[in-house]
This record gives structure tokens, C-alpha cells and sequence, in this order.
């Protein structure tokens, strides 16, 4: 039998050595290699065996063809039953794929996980968790609605080499109403719940139940026997995903891995976990706030470019199919610094709140604070303000919010931020029914945005009158009929003329 394999390891980005090194030739930090035991016997083969396992319970193992032999059609997807992940990885999970999610502690990956493999009843679902017991899963699961209210998590105990047990959920009704026994015990039984932290025991399970779908909570917490390094380290991350890859590609099975991220708001791991996954999205938000944004990092299997809104309720996360009414508060009449823009994050139109105050500096210096926008963008469009249009706000403090907690990217927005810093400076409000967009440049002209047609259709579905555009923009409208008003503008000027008067 070969000997054991003994390398040094960043503990900072990850790489190898043969021999020690003061300071690594990848990151540039001194001390941070250590040296590890890999054993020739790796997690690899575990994974080989488990979906050697799967593939013969499904009727054999994937065979190689030639690519003239492979017919070109869309590939087979897995309806999550939840429009908004679907809409985010492109239409549904793809068989094989495995799926990287990452997030702010407490933001809610573990909750919109097991809501959503909840809900695929036909679907037997492994859910691994490596933070949690199991009684903490049942008790979220009670608290998320997923349970109905005569309905109780049937505990199914199977040892397993000591560890926790897997737990069946959705097994019983009350014992009071017999007739909604009977029919809740028909439902299915889809879920099983392994509290593990080992990777050879996760697939000896795997091997038993042959699931159609793998949840890790989280890949932080998982290690292998054959790596001598505590779990969380680099060489564990790494070596733990390669083995569940190659699973997920040998067997078909989808694999969703939970993860951590750092305190700069990137995956915890070396930078390989993020090259190897399929589909790497970002579950984002203010954890005082109700909204949830769920973005796409990347997707092998779909567009980058949508996103879906969720909003945080006592018993979960409720899907926002249209996201403008919400977004838009009921009264805005007679209130001074509240613009309304149309704008686009990713694929998908939706109306936002600007919000702003402007008010004298009380302490000499003053200040600039902007929350779900860029702030440096703020001051650009101050000096902007200043300098092009005349009004002068050094002496003044100056505070922006997008309303409902989210974080706007879209150059669009510039028009509104403007509009609603102009507003609350000279106290006027904005007359209800109008908005806009537009992005603004350094000389004060109003610049071209994208989907301008998708944005004045959202702005005329929810009852808006007026919207000001950049004029450069009416050439992608001629021909078309809309029922709201169109102001094209070509300066800044313009458009607070047509504003304020």
C-alpha cells in the first residue's frame, strides 16, 4: 500500500508545496503554510462507490457517447416550486449540477432551503446538516408553515456508525381527526434529515437511500478522514467539494452546498469551491429589513442576470412575483425628497422609492450617507448637482435611502437621486404619478439606459402618468403607443425643469 502523502498548505489561498515556505508565492503572506496528511485511500473513492450505487438503482451507470450522437434539446430541469429560484437558475435544477449558496449569517440559506425541498414531494431529498440537530430542524420546519397545522414530523431512526439519525419528516396527523390522518399519511415522506459531519459516512448513507437531491449545511462543516486539518480549513473545503462534484457528475444526483462567507462578503474557501460548483448564487438582504435578494453569481445553465425578491414573514420566505407594489409606499402626496425610478436589476423591471434629506450641516462638516446605493456615486452626482445646475449643498448634510432595504446597482437610478435630493433641499415635493430614469454623466447630460420599453411598461402598469427618459432613447420607441405620458430629456436641467417648473 502506498504511504501517506505529506504536502504544506496555504492556509490563506490554498497552496501547495512540497516543502515548507516562509512566505507564499501565490497571496504573499508569511506563515501561513502547514503541513497535512493525505491519505492514498481519499474521499474520491466514496464518492465513486455511492454513485456507482445510485446509478445501478436507476438502471445503470452513464455510458460515454459521441458528440453527433448527443441530440441537441434542452436539458431535462427540476421544477423547485418556487418561481423566483427557479427564475434565478434558469429554469429549474439541471440534473448532475451542484449548486454553491452563500449568504450573511442569519440572512435565511437554511431557511429557504428546507422550505423549498419541502415542497418537492415526489422528490426524495438528503438533507445533511452539520450545524444543527435534528430537533432544530423539526422545530424549523414547524415554525416555517411547511407543516400544516395537524400535522407532525415523524422521527424514523436508523443507526448509523453512532451518528445521529436520519429523520423522515411529514409522516402523521393528529391523533384528534382521524379522517385527516388518513389522508396526510398517504402524502409523501420526502425528506431525510443526517445530522454528519464526515464525508465517508454522508456517502455510505447516500449509497442506502439513493436521493434524487443532496443539500450540505454547510460545506464549512464537513470534513474527511483522509486530511489531517481541522474542517473549515482550506485542504478540507477543497477536498470535501471535489469528492461531492464528482459524485453529483457520476451519478446525476443534484448537490446544493450552504456557505459560509467572510467578513468581505466572499465565500469562506479557497477560490477553487467557487471554479468547480455549476452555479454559485448569493442570497442577500438587510437582516432588519423584510426583503431578501437572491442573485446569480454564476451559472453554467442559465443567465447571470436575474434575481428574485423574496420577503422575510414569521413562517418563512414568501416569493415577491411583482416586487414594484411593494416597493412603493401608498402615500407619497405632499412629501418633499421621494422620487420614483424605473429600474432594471438583471432581466426584470421594477419600480424603486428614492428617498431623501438635505439638511444644514450642524457640526461644520458635513455629511454624505447613502444606504443601498453606491456612495461614491452620491458624491459624483452632488458635484454634479453643484456644479452644472447651480445649487449649492457644500454646507449641507445630505442622506439617501432606497426604500425597502435593497441594494440598487442600475446607472438608471441617477435621475431619481437627483430629483429626490433637489426635492427635500428646497422643500417641493414631487408631483404624484411621475417617474423616471436615466443615468447622468459629469457634464450633466442624461445618457442612454437599457430596456427602456420594458421600464416605461412597468411604469404604465401600476397607474404612473408621466416618466422622463433620456432623449437619446425615443429612437428605440417610434412606431409604438404607449398610455403615459414620455418626457424626454436631454440635460439634467431639463428634467428638473419639468419637474419643479
Amino acid at each position: 500500500m502506498a504511504k501517506d502523502k505529506v504536502a504544506y498548505v496555504c492556509d490563506n489561498c490554498g497552496q501547495e508545496s512540497a516543502k515548507w515556505i516562509g512566505k507564499c508565492p501565490s497571496c504573499g503572506q508569511w506563515n501561513t503554510f502547514r503541513e497535512i496528511r493525505i491519505s492514498n485511500d481519499t474521499g474520491q473513492q466514496s464518492a465513486r462507490a455511492a454513485a456507482r450505487k445510485v446509478n445501478a438503482s436507476r438502471g445503470g451507470a452513464i455510458a460515454a457517447r459521441r458528440l453527433r450522437d448527443i441530440p441537441l434539446q434542452d436539458v431535462p430541469r427540476m421544477d423547485m416550486q418556487d418561481p423566483e429560484l427557479n427564475r434565478v437558475l434558469g429554469g429549474g435544477m439541471v440534473p448532475g449540477s451542484i449548486i454553491l449558496l452563500g449568504g450573511d449569517p442569519g440572512i435565511g440559506k437554511s431557511t429557504l432551503t428546507l422550505q423549498t425541498i419541502m415542497n418537492l414531494k415526489d422528490k426524495e431529498v438528503l438533507y445533511v446538516s452539520g450545524e444543527e440537530s435534528a430537533h432544530q430542524l423539526k422545530m424549523r420546519a414547524e415554525r416555517l408553515g411547511a407543516l400544516q397545522a395537524k400535522q407532525v414530523i415523524g422521527n424514523k431512526e436508523k443507526g448509523i456508525n453512532g451518528s445521529y439519525a436520519a429523520t423522515d419528516t411529514i409522516q402523521s396527523a393528529a391523533d384528534s381527526d382521524q379522517g385527516a390522518t388518513d389522508s396526510l399519511q398517504s402524502s409523501p415522506d420526502n425528506v431525510l434529515i443526517l445530522c454528519e459531519t464526515s464525508i465517508e459516512k454522508i456517502f455510505e448513507q447516500i449509497k442506502e437511500t439513493a436521493p434524487d437531491l443532496v443539500v450540505i449545511d454547510s460545506i464549512q462543516t464537513m470534513e474527511t478522514e483522509t486530511v489531517d486539518s481541522a474542517p473549515g480549513s482550506v485542504t478540507q473545503i477543497r477536498e470535501c467539494a471535489s469528492a461531492l462534484l464528482r459524485f453529483a457528475k457520476s451519478s446525476g444526483v443534484p448537490v446544493i452546498l450552504i456557505g459560509h462567507i467572510t467578513k468581505e462578503g466572499s465565500i469562506a474557501g479557497p477560490k477553487i469551491l467557487e471554479h468547480i460548483v455549476d452555479t454559485v448564487i448569493q442570497f442577500e438582504g438587510d437582516r432588519q429589513g423584510i426583503y431578501r435578494i437572491l442573485r446569480s453569481i454564476k451559472n453554467r445553465f442559465g443567465s447571470t442576470s436575474e434575481l428574485g425578491i423574496y420577503e422575510m414573514l414569521q413562517n418563512g420566505l414568501r416569493p415577491v412575483t411583482n416586487p414594484s407594489e411593494l416597493l412603493l409606499s401608498d402615500d407619497r402626496e405632499g412629501m418633499s425628497g421621494i422620487a420614483i425610478s424605473a429600474t432594471v436589476e438583471g432581466m426584470r423591471p421594477f419600480l424603486v422609492e428614492t428617498q431623501a434629506l438635505v439638511s444644514t450641516a450642524a457640526y461644520g462638516t458635513p455629511q454624505r450617507s447613502a444606504t443601498g446605493f453606491d456612495q461614491r456615486r452620491l458624491n459624483m452626482l452632488l458635484a454634479v448637482l453643484e456644479k452644472r445646475v447651480g445649487f449649492k449643498l457644500v454646507q449641507k448634510d445630505v442622506f439617501l435611502n432606497i426604500a425597502g432595504g435593497l441594494k440598487v446597482t442600475d446607472m438608471a437610478m441617477d435621475l431619481s437621486v437627483i430629483a429626490s435630493v433637489l426635492s427635500s433641499n428646497i422643500d417641493m415635493p414631487i408631483e404624484d404619478g411621475w417617474c423616471m430614469c436615466g443615468e447622468v454623466g459629469l457634464s450633466g447630460e442624461v445618457r442612454p439606459v437599457s430596456r427602456i420599453e420594458q421600464r416605461i411598461q412597468e411604469a404604465e402598469k401600476l397607474g404612473f402618468r408621466d416618466i422622463i427618459i433620456p432623449k437619446r432613447n425615443m429612437g428605440a420607441l417610434s412606431g409604438k403607443k404607449f398610455s403615459i405620458n414620455i418626457h424626454p430629456v436631454r440635460k439634467v436641467e431639463e428634467a428638473l425643469k419639468t419637474l419643479f417648473g
